[in-house]
């Protein structure tokens, strides 16, 4: 009776041997740990204080002078629609702005152009359920910008690597790139870091720097600190008081003098620092924010929905110290047809 050999793959030795299987049983031992830990995902370090800054503060919605928004939605699945923007009076929006929004599970794009020919396109793609690259293009005024984020979201992490305007036309790499990652020790701390590189010109010598951030997550309360690499503390504390009140404090410190090159001037160190408070009230049919900072800034917002396609917003500042005010009044449209109006329930909005 002939034997019969099996035949061993060429490169088989590499993977069949004492110190890999060492090294597997090692990470299975140590994935297995880390599971019944039950760690969740903590985020981002970019939105480290996201429940704060990006949802009881009001610095992104804020606006002043006259503004119209109309909205036509041709479909949902996918999702597309087109918008016209008009404002008036208004310090940082131009008088016209002409949108369109496609999206899918997988594919998100997004353009604007104003009255000027400034152009601004987004166009985001997921590979799959935890890995997105995100690329901004932003052409105007004489002056161009790229941005490429590629985000890996993991069960109990997060790892981030973004670049601004990278390019090798000159004969090297150029451009501002930063690399992040956040992880979740406990079922309540994370800890990560974020690291920038960056260099303008080949005639300049690159920069780097560190950042370090940590957050904890209490039943009903959130805190977070950032100490940047020139000296810079950021801190933030956010609670949910009731089911439809939220409120928050951030502490930014800027300590002047710390960095690289200080000293050299024989200056004391200098200490700045702004502290704002800022609560939300979600209602029924419409939502509040309110703020207050220690440089006399008292800014409100209020978002009213008078009919399920309009939707009105004012928004009011105040400088105490400067003796200034600021002003802003918004209605926004959404039109859609009746068999569109039946689809938005079940239906589900890109994951972007």
């Amino acid at each position: 009776m002939a034997l019969v050999e099996e035949k061993q793959p060429a490169l088989g030795f590499v993977t069949d041997n004492a110190a890999v299987s060492a090294l597997k049983d090692t990470y299975v031992s140590f994935s297995e740990r880390r599971e019944a830990l039950g760690l969740s995902n903590p985020g981002t370090v970019e939105n480290i204080a996201r429940e704060v800054q990006k949802d009881v503060f009001l610095n992104n919605y804020t606006f002043t002078g006259l503004r119209a928004d109309l909205t036509k939605a041709f479909s949902v699945a996918p999702l597309f629609q087109v918008s016209h923007a008009f404002s008036m009076g208004s310090q940082g929006l131009p008088p016209y702005t002409f949108a369109a929004l496609y999206g899918t599970p997988k594919v998100f794009l997004q353009a604007n152009v104003d009255n000027d020919g400034q152009l601004s396109a987004r166009a985001n793609y997921r590979w799959n359920a935890a890995f997105v690259t995100k690329t901004n293009v932003q052409i105007g005024g004489g002056q161009a910008m790229l941005s490429v984020d590629n985000d890996y979201t993991g069960n109990d992490f997060s790892a981030s690597l973004k670049s601004l305007n990278p390019s090798m036309l000159e004969g090297g790499l150029t451009g501002i790139f930063m690399a992040s990652y956040l992880q979740s020790v406990t079922p309540r701390i994370a800890l990560g870091l974020e690291a920038i590189w960056q260099r303008a010109a080949l005639n300049a010598g690159p920069e780097a720097a560190i950042s370090y951030v940590a957050r904890y997550k209490g039943d009903d309360w959130i805190a977070s600190a950032q100490l940047q690499a020139q000296g810079a503390v950021n801190t933030s504390y956010w609670r949910k008081l009731t089911e439809k009140v939220e409120a928050g404090v951030d502490l930014n410190l800027q300590f002047a003098g710390m960095g690289r090159g200080a000293g050299l001037m024989g200056g004391p160190m200098r200490k700045e620092g702004v502290t704002t408070l800022g609560a939300k009230y979600d209602f029924r049919a419409s939502t509040f924010r309110a703020q207050v900072d220690n440089t006399g800034k008292l800014s409100c917002l209020l978002e009213k929905r008078v009919a399920p396609p309009v939707q009105l917003t004012f928004a009011g500042e105040i400088d105490h110290f400067k003796q200034q005010a600021k002003v802003g009044l918004a209605v926004s449209i959404e039109a859609a047809g009746e068999e569109l109006m039946e689809q938005q329930g079940p239906s589900t909005p890109p994951p972007f």
